[in-house]
């Protein structure tokens, strides 16, 4: 397709169509060779009505206002004997555009009450069939006006949601209005009354298809009153009578297939039936708890009947009712389709199961009942993946949700069951939900992916998905203009982005523009398309390459509008989530500069740490703690009220999550890398919560916490407040229990930091009474807290080490020695000059306690390949830092810790100032 053909089509259509996509195709399947200029209007009428047909109806009316010549073509009856609108709004207004097209309409779908109510706008009095969902809020009322100017109607079906606010009433006057009536099937009625069954008995003698499924009431001896009923489905009806039902139900005349499936009926009354009734072929009677537990039903005579239950094989009592002793059981619905010689009796037979069979298989999966591992995996999948062949559309959409719905065992945390996911993989499941998630009928587009997106929290289905091109598929599905589709598309890319491996495939689509366009198109009523958009993102964020295209392809202003204006929490949730992962990668790349200059952004999120959900402020949190590494950015967060929110964070967290402890932790942590942000976490009363915080059992609180409190240590007024409310045996009990090094050796740190006399001088300015009782309560405090400071030390000492590092200058004997105190994550560590020069000074403290602590923090600082050790190195070049070094290596009453220690940092020093010259 030629740009110039994609522009004309743009230019004259009323608005950006869906279906350019499918045009495209569709153009290149006729063998038109891309740089050719094509001209539509000289297409051959049928060409262009089969284009028109893969097209939804708002398209359709679109694209037809063209030209005069798409006008009449695209108002062809054959276009609009059939209409879904599901996928979009209908109300009056749409009906009354479309009526004009609708003159011959026969059949009809749609969605929710307003839908409902603007039907009789179309003026299509030819309806055969109409069905509905989304359908409690549709009124006696409503549903009595549809009938009533749809006479001819033919076939009725409501559900599978309940029709709360119907009655016998509407049920009535559809019998009284449609004596065409077929078939009827209803969901979630709650009085199915004698004299509305009654009166489709007396008016509609042609029905043969009843179905009231889930219904809380419905009258048993009255339908034993229509004669002309060949199928009947009560599955899931309640206070049922079934002794009346086995001495009726029996008589009726007609009566081939009868689905009692989800009931309490018992294996008696199903003998009755079975071994009374003439006519009666085939009984369904899946997940009936009463019967199923019955020990009799193994050798339950069926007299040449068949007896569905989950706990039989099912598809081998299908096949007897074939005539063909070959037919492979496993194919049986596949092969009954293509069979050529097909009997029409059986055909009936076989389209009513296919029916009852995906209706009923659905609510069993979403009921999710215990003890069915066996029955999904045996059986389960392989109907709903044959059903997913069936010629009936609502068939395959249920079959696609079934599948989607029983893998799933925790909803709410996205967790799956392995067997059943993968059982759908081995059965070829995946290419075929891949193929009807390419089919142009938007609803099955729609569950298809659905599934496809549920089945991909398995990475072992995930990674087939995307062996089988299902990417480039969920890509493309992500642009549709509609909001369903695109809703589960985006879904799908979420759960495939969580591997590692996936992202960059991802990217490579375009699904990070089709991702961040999706929220710019449906930022207002779009919840769920706009969280599982922000999610995909997230993940995609995580990685340093996707997250640099996210935020070229505006992703940042689109997730901060999110963030501000959006009020529902998964939205919010996902969408700061998004924006912490894009501010996570430090150096390697701006985006946490972009971040913190996008206008609202900080303010926002020290807002949403407030939020009344703890998923919103755990990740509000982790977005500050993030940004808070540039400095801009931290004073930023600081002048927009960030201590102060984070501060009362930190101490209405105290029975929350881990993860929203550590973040908390976590950002005042990042803040107080200011010496001025330090001093306002302790004025506004910061230092008691993370105490408090530093006494989780979550390991990861503990090193968060602890960093808090090192840095706030650093100023003595902090760490004089730390010792007044407590934080001592705290640090003491985290640096000697702790299972965390980097959480002991920050503990050390900030103990090291309180007791290197700077606190004195601070507390010598109080008054002489208060003076005297703080110095006995800082001489306990002190010598608790370099007991422990000695303990952390030595559980890095080696004597063996030590000995024959300080016997030889040797580098292979600091070495050892400097990979047995290495702490990995120390080396990301970043210190400022006044800390490096803390720690500088402790080498001359009269405590040799703290003098082995400051060699080994300085160690750590500067251990070749750490993050930083370029930059403390750098800040220990001059000012006499190698002198202060080589005399605490030399210093007779320097314990040999602190001696080996600053060799080896003297021994770093050289390293690093050798590497700089080159």
């Amino acid at each position: 397709m030629t740009r110039r053909l994609r522009h004309k089509v743009a230019k004259k259509g009323k608005d950006d169509a869906v279906s350019i996509s499918y045009l495209e195709i569709e153009v290149e399947e006729l063998g038109l060779e891309r740089n050719d200029i094509v001209d539509w209007t000289n297409m051959p009428d049928d060409t262009v009505i089969q284009l028109f047909s893969c097209l939804n109806y708002r398209d359709r009316a679109s694209l037809s206002s063209t030209c005069k010549t798409w006008r009449d073509l695209g108002g062809s009856q054959c276009l609009w004997s059939s209409l879904d609108l599901r996928a979009h709004k209908f109300d009056t207004a749409t009906a009354t555009t479309l009526a004009s097209r609708c003159v011959k309409l026969r059949k009809l779908r749609f969605r929710g009450a307003e839908s409902a109510d603007a039907i009789i706008n179309l003026q299509a009095k030819n309806l055969h069939e109409i069905s509905g969902d989304y359908c409690r809020k549709i009124t006696d009322a409503t549903l009595s006006v549809i009938v009533a100017r749809h006479e001819a109607l033919e076939s009725l079906q409501l559900g599978p949601d309940f029709c709360e606010r119907i009655t016998g009433d509407a049920i009535k006057a559809t019998a009284l209005c449609c004596p065409r009536l077929k078939k009827l099937r209803l969901s979630g009625v709650k009085d199915v009354y004698a004299d509305a069954i009654n009166a489709l008995a007396k008016h509609c003698p042609n029905l043969v298809d009843i179905g009231f499924l889930d219904c809380l009431n419905v009258d048993e001896a009255a339908l034993g009153n229509v004669l002309s009923v060949r199928f009947l489905t009560v599955a899931g009806a309640s206070n049922m009578k079934w002794d009346l039902v086995s001495h009726l139900w029996h008589k009726l005349p007609k009566l081939i297939g009868l689905d009692v499936s989800r009931t309490d009926i018992s294996l008696d009354v199903v003998s009755r039936l079975l071994s009374s009734s003439q006519s009666l072929k085939i009984l369904c009677a899946l997940n009936c708890t009463v019967l199923e537990q019955d020990p009799s039903i193994s050798t339950t005579k069926t007299n040449g009947k068949v007896l569905l239950s989950l706990f039989a094989d099912i598809l081998k009592k299908l096949s007897s009712l074939f005539a063909e002793t070959s037919i492979k059981r496993r194919n049986l619905f596949l092969e009954w389709r293509c069979s050529k010689n097909r009997d029409k009796n059986l055909n009936e037979i076989m389209t009513w199961l296919e029916w009852i069979l995906s209706h009923s298989l659905l609510r069993i999966a979403e009921c999710n009942p215990q003890g069915l591992d066996d029955f999904w995996l045996k059986q389960g999948t392989t109907l709903l993946l044959s059903l997913m062949h069936s010629s009936q559309e609502d068939v395959q959409e249920r079959a696609a949700t079934g599948l989607a719905t029983f893998v799933v065992i925790d909803d709410e945390n996205a967790s799956i069951d392995r067997g059943r996911a993968e059982a759908v993989m081995q059965d070829g499941g995946i290419r075929l939900l891949l193929n009807l998630a390419k089919s142009w009928r938007e609803g099955l587009q729609s569950e298809a992916t659905k599934a496809l997106a549920n089945l991909s929290v398995n990475a072992n289905v995930a990674k087939a998905v995307a062996e089988e091109g299902g990417i480039n598929i969920l890509a493309g599905l992500a642009r549709s203009m509609n909001k369903l589709v695109a809703e589960e598309a985006a879904g799908g890319l979420w759960n495939l982005s969580v591997g590692e491996e996936h992202k960059a495939a991802i990217a490579e689509a375009g699904c990070v523009k089709a991702l961040v366009d999706l929220i710019f198109k449906w930022s207002s009523g779009g919840d769920g398309v706009l969280e599982r958009a922000a999610g995909a993102l997230a993940n995609l964020a995580a990685d340093d390459k996707c997250s640099i295209e996210v935020a070229v392809a505006g992703g940042v202003h689109a997730l901060v509008m999110l963030a501000r204006n959006c009020k529902f929490e998964g939205v919010q949730e996902q969408a700061v989530r998004a924006l912490a992962n894009l501010a996570s990668h430090g150096d390697s790349n701006s985006n946490n500069a972009a971040v913190g200059h996008e206008a609202g952004a900080l303010e926002t999120l020290v807002q949403l740490t407030r939020s009344p959900h703890e998923g919103v402020r755990q990740e509000a949190a982790g977005a500050l703690w993030n940004l808070s590494f540039d400095d801009r950015n931290r004073e930023a967060i600081a002048a927009a009220g960030g201590v102060e929110a984070l501060v009362t964070l930190a101490q209405s967290c105290s029975n929350a999550s881990p993860g929203l402890q550590e973040r908390a932790a976590g950002a005042l942590w990042g803040l107080s890398v200011s010496e001025v942000n330090s001093i306002a976490i302790g004025r506004e009363g910061g230092v008691a919560p993370l105490i408090a915080l530093a006494r989780s059992e979550a390991e990861d609180v503990h090193e968060t916490a602890a960093g808090a409190l090192w840095n706030l240590a650093f100023n003595h007024g902090n760490a004089l407040r730390i010792v007044e409310e407590g934080g001592v045996p705290a640090l003491v009990h985290l640096c000697s229990s702790s299972l965390s090094k980097m959480a002991r050796f920050m503990a050390a740190l900030a103990l090291a930091y309180m007791f290197d006399g700077r606190i004195d001088e601070f507390a010598s300015m109080s008054s002489s009474s208060e003076s005297t009782s703080k110095s006995v309560s800082l001489d306990g405090a002190r010598r608790m807290a370099l007991k422990h400071i000695e303990t952390f030390i030595r559980t890095f000492y080696n004597p063996q080490a030590f000995a024959t590092a300080a016997a030889s200058s040797a580098p292979a004997a600091l070495a050892q020695v400097t990979e047995k105190a290495r702490i990995q994550e120390a080396g990301h560590l970043r210190c400022s000059g006044a800390e490096i020069g803390r720690f500088v000074s402790m080498l001359r403290n009269s405590s040799s306690i703290l003098k082995a602590c400051a060699a080994f923090a300085l160690l750590q600082f500067t251990i070749p390949g750490g993050r930083h050790a370029v930059h403390h190195a750098s800040l220990m070049q001059g000012g006499g830092v190698a002198r202060v070094l080589r005399a605490a290596a030399a210093a007779a009453t320097s314990p040999i810790e602190a001696k080996i220690f600053a060799r080896i940092v003297l021994r770093n020093l050289e390293h690093h100032q050798v590497e700089t010259s080159i």
